[in-house]
């Protein structure tokens, strides 16, 4: 009698295992196809590929370069997080001098992006390209609005020591401005206020 009960209990918990193994493979699966927001970034120095690693720890997301990443998945995401850097200063166009330049007036031009959020962050040095910093993130603003985008994360100008930035518009920022070469510091607890604002203004993560 004891070794029937013994028995059948062995074979319920088998059972239970065999059960509760593939929701668990299931949930894991759901993780991956669930993730709505795309990171997306280039870089000349590697300064742009930092930050996108302090939003990566953040959010989630893995961070792709922009050359990288194929038009249909970008346009799989609800929204899109991109960083870039400012190089060609004081030019009117393709100013990050990275993939994004061909991307912006290339792919983009063909994409409808209405109803995705996004939000861009920008790399400049505001000592040595005061007049031009982080010019870079109003171009990709200009051209993501243009295909229908809703812009969200415009950040203060408070705590910044430049001369003139095309990115100010209505008094701040349209995007997320870090200054690896004078206040690497910083970046790190701005990226973090950053996503917590992004979190309140509707971006899906």
């Amino acid at each position: 009698m004891i070794m029937t009960v013994v028995k059948m209990l062995t074979f319920l918990a088998s059972t239970e295992a065999l059960m509760i193994a593939p929701m668990g493979r299931q949930a894991t699966r759901s993780a991956g196809v669930d993730m709505k927001v795309g990171l997306v970034y280039s870089t000349t120095t590697g300064n742009t590929e930092t930050v996108a690693g302090y939003i990566e720890a953040e959010i989630g997301a893995t961070m792709v370069d922009i050359a990288d990443m194929d038009q249909d998945t970008l346009m799989s995401f609800d929204g899109l997080i991109c960083g870039a850097p400012t190089w060609h200063t004081g030019a009117d166009t393709e100013r990050s001098g990275t993939a994004w330049d061909e991307f912006l007036y290339g792919d983009l031009t063909s994409m409808d992006l209405k109803g995705k959020k996004i939000a861009v962050f920008g790399l400049g040095d505001q000592a040595g390209y005061g007049d031009n910093f982080c010019d870079a993130m109003d171009e990709l603003t200009s051209c993501f609005k243009a295909q229908g985008a809703e812009i969200v994360g415009a950040w203060s100008t408070e705590g910044y020591d430049h001369d003139e930035s095309k990115s100010v518009d209505g008094g701040k920022f349209v995007g997320l401005p870090c200054d690896e070469d004078n206040q690497p510091d910083m970046s790190e607890e701005r990226v973090k206020a950053w996503v917590a604002q992004l979190r309140g203004e509707g971006m899906p993560f």
